[in-house]
C-alpha cells in the first residue's frame, strides 16, 4: 500500500553505477533504507541532489517489513535549506548531525516528537543568521530526552558530579569511572539551560566546546549499543573560535 510521508536524508551511498542506497528517518514509518536508481538525465524525477544530508523531503513509498531496501515511488523538497549546504560552518554541522543521527537511530521506530524535534532543529540552523556555534551540543543533549536518557534533574545542585551511567547528578563520586568531576559536571548542568534561541548568550572557548561534545559522545556510547567514533568531529574542532 503506498503511503506518503516526510522524510529526513541520514545517509546516502552510491550502489553501482546507477544506484543509491539511502537512509532516511520518515514520520510514519521511523527509520527506513530504500535503494533509488539515479536519473539518466537531468528531466529524471528523483534527482540526486534531494538526497544530501539533512535534507528535507516529502515521499511516497510501499514499505514492505519483509524487504530490507525499500523503494521510492516519489519524492519532491519538503521545504527549502538554502544555507545549510552551502555555509561552510553550518555544512560541518550539517555533516556531523546526520552521521550522528545515522548510528543514534539505528533501530528507531516512528516517534513523531522525536521526528518534529529533528525537523524544527535543522530549520532553525538553516535560518540562524549567526551565534549558532553551540547549536550541535544543545542538539545532542536535548535530543537525549526523545532517546530516554535526559538527565535526572532531581539531585541537581552546584559541587555536584555527573553519574554518566545512570544520568544523574550525586553529591559523590560512583564506585565506576564513568562519571563527570563537578567541575566538568557544570557543562552538562549549563547545557540544560541552553536553548536554540537563548545560547548565544553562554559563552564557551572553542577548547571548552570540543571537550563538551566529547563528554556527549561518551554519554551517548554509554547508552546507545555499538555507537561508534564518528569520523565528521575532526571538522568540528577546527570551527568556532
Amino acid at each position: 500500500m503506498l503511503t506518503k510521508t516526510e522524510a529526513i536524508v541520514l545517509h546516502s551511498l552510491k550502489y553501482g553505477d546507477q544506484r543509491l542506497i539511502i537512509d532516511l528517518f520518515t514520520r510514519v514509518h521511523g527509520r527506513v533504507s530504500f535503494i533509488v536508481p539515479l536519473p539518466k538525465s537531468a528531466k529524471g524525477k528523483i534527482k540526486k541532489q534531494y538526497f544530501q544530508p539533512l535534507t528535507l523531503l516529502n515521499i511516497e513509498c510501499d514499505v514492505r517489513p519483509q524487504a530490507a531496501l525499500q523503494k521510492l515511488h516519489d519524492v519532491s523538497l519538503l521545504a527549502p535549506l538554502p544555507s545549510l549546504h552551502y555555509e561552510p560552518s553550518k555544512l560541518a554541522i550539517a555533516l556531523f548531525l546526520s552521521e550522528f543521527l545515522y548510528h543514534a537511530l539505528k533501530s528507531e521506530q516512528q516517534n513523531e516528537p522525536l521526528f518534529q524535534y529533528i525537523v524544527s532543529g535543522i530549520q532553525w540552523l538553516d535560518g540562524s543568521s549567526g551565534h549558532f556555534a553551540n547549536f550541535h551540543l544543545v542538539f545532542l543533549m536535548r535530543l537525549s530526552r526523545f532517546l530516554g536518557f535526559y538527565p535526572n534533574l532531581e539531585d541537581d545542585a552546584p559541587g555536584v558530579y555527573f553519574d554518566l551511567r545512570s544520568a544523574t547528578f550525586c553529591a559523590s563520586p560512583p564506585l565506576h569511572s564513568d562519571f563527570l568531576m563537578p567541575q566538568e559536571a557544570s557543562h552538562i548542568q549549563l547545557l540544560m539551560r541552553m536553548d536554540f534561541a537563548t545560547m548565544y548568550l553562554f559563552r564557551m572557548s572553542r577548547t571548552e566546546r570540543n571537550r563538551v561534545l566529547e563528554i556527549l559522545l561518551t554519554y551517548y556510547r554509554l547508552h546507545l549499543p555499538d555507537f561508534p567514533e564518528l569520523r565528521s568531529t575532526a571538522v568540528l574542532h577546527t570551527l568556532f573560535l
